[in-house]
């Protein structure tokens, strides 16, 4: 004899066949949309060893498949390593973009694949010093209707934050690839604070023939007005 149905059981199962199917669809395009990213920064690079590495073969530059959420691209001093969050998220009750007719017809455009971008230097990854540090520059979120938005740091966030209007096309993932390459070159190393690096301890001396033993990053000591703008 069958149970009868608690109102309890009902929404468990609504549940199941709306939200977390919706989920499964947004991590399927999520996963597809960074897939095609692997394929134009492969097909990026390889243009750009064409262009410049025949030029001067001291600048390196390459692509490194990680897996079905990573990979890295190799641009001179520069590492650019974009990685595809497995979960799928939904903006916070205080988010602007709740203030939109755009979501407030439909709720669950508010659900949102994740891919972030990481700026590390290339001797950090090469030499493999583990407490160098690498800067997110952006993370672009993505719906169920490839509409898509960029938070982070300018330009990123300026050029691609219409998230109401702008579907994300292999044009505009071209558009990004582009944008945070030229981002990443232009964002500097500069010389720490000598007060941060005045002391040394005998055990990073003799690790010193090894690898670097300073802690580096683009901005290790410092804060500026650039680094400490809130994601838009």
């Amino acid at each position: 004899m069958m149970k009868k149905k608690t109102d309890t059981h009902q929404k468990i199962v609504e549940t199941l066949r709306g939200k977390s199917c919706l989920k499964q669809d947004i991590f399927a395009l999520t996963k597809e949309v960074f897939s095609s990213f692997k394929s134009n920064l492969s097909n990026f690079t390889e243009r750009l060893q064409n262009e410049v590495c025949v030029h001067d073969s001291r600048i390196k530059i390459e692509f490194k498949d990680q897996g079905d959420y990573a990979c890295e691209v190799t641009i001179a001093g520069d590492v650019l390593v974009f990685v595809m969050h497995t979960n799928v998220f939904l903006f916070e009750n205080s988010h602007e973009m709740w203030n939109t007719s755009f979501l407030k017809k439909d709720k669950n455009r508010g659900y949102c694949g994740v891919i972030h971008f990481y700026n590390f230097l290339s001797d950090s990854v090469r030499q493999q010093r583990v407490n160098d540090v690498g800067y997110l520059i952006g993370r672009l979120f993505v719906n169920k209707d490839r509409h898509f938005f960029i938070q982070g740091k300018h330009p990123l966030s300026l050029l691609f934050n219409d998230f109401v209007n702008a579907k994300l096309t292999e044009q505009k993932i071209q558009e990004i690839i582009e944008s945070a390459v030229l981002y990443t070159l232009d964002f500097d190393l500069f010389v720490p604070p000598y007060q941060e690096i005045q002391q040394v301890t005998v055990q990073e001396m003799q690790e010193i023939g090894k690898s670097m033993f300073i802690t580096t990053g683009k901005r290790v000591g410092y804060k500026f007005q650039t680094e400490s703008d809130n994601f838009e």
